[in-house]
């Protein structure tokens, strides 16, 4: 099967997504969580790219960054991905594939879109059932935004939060909102208004991503 497009560009947001290979958890314990936490800050020193948000979950994570040139993305990535599997292998004595594969990418159109996606990310551990509120979930940036802990891996972002960021992430996504968003991480489409889908697309050789392949993706896959 051809690979997807990527598409990458500065001056962009991403949301970014991987999963534990075979849907495994990677994320056994608080020290896996705090040293990927680190990795993220680390990762931050060697490249120009900033963390708008973070999410990390048993079996997989979401990111969203914006890189100041395009090819930081997967620089970046890469860097974390195999500084992470390298941590992994060293403290559980494995081998073999930690994640599933290459990353899913997006771009996200900077205005009522980055902050849905940025709800999205953050109360991904509130619709998985795993706490109560955003805020009880340790390990993604909500207590950040919020002001809840001190900023450390976090930037800030490029437009203003709706009032009450924390009630506000804490409501569930509309269906249709949903099935915008997982359609976008499924095909790795931009995800915005169709004017701007067309104009990133043309500029970017992202067309193929919006025509549909096969079958949708199962709903628990994209949570």
């Amino acid at each position: 099967m051809p690979r997807i497009a990527r598409g990458l560009a500065g001056n962009h947001v991403y949301h970014v997504i991987n999963r534990g290979n075979g849907r495994q958890d990677v994320f056994h314990k608080d020290g896996d969580y705090g040293a990927f936490v680190r990795l993220i800050g680390e990762a931050k020193e060697r490249y120009a790219v900033k963390v708008l948000a973070y999410c990390l979950m048993p079996n997989h994570f979401h990111l969203v960054l914006a890189p100041e040139q395009g090819e930081y993305l997967s620089k970046w990535m890469q860097w974390i991905m195999t500084s992470h599997v390298r941590r992994y292998h060293n403290h559980y004595g494995s081998s073999g594939h930690v994640w599933q594969g290459r990353y899913k990418s997006f771009i996200v159109q900077g205005d009522v879109h980055l902050i849905t996606v940025l709800r999205y990310v953050e109360g991904n551990p509130v619709r998985a059932g795993l706490v109560g509120t955003a805020r009880e979930w340790q390990w993604s940036s909500h207590r950040e935004t919020t002001g809840s802990v001190k900023r450390s891996v976090v930037d800030e972002v490029m437009i203003r939060l709706p009032d009450a960021w924390e009630a506000f992430v804490n409501e569930p996504l509309t269906a249709a909102e949903m099935e915008r968003l997982r359609l976008s991480a499924s095909r790795q489409s931009p995800y915005g208004d169709v004017e701007w889908q067309e104009k990133v697309c043309a500029e970017l050789g992202l067309e193929s991503t919006m025509r549909s392949r096969g079958r949708p993706r199962k709903e628990s896959e994209y949570v």
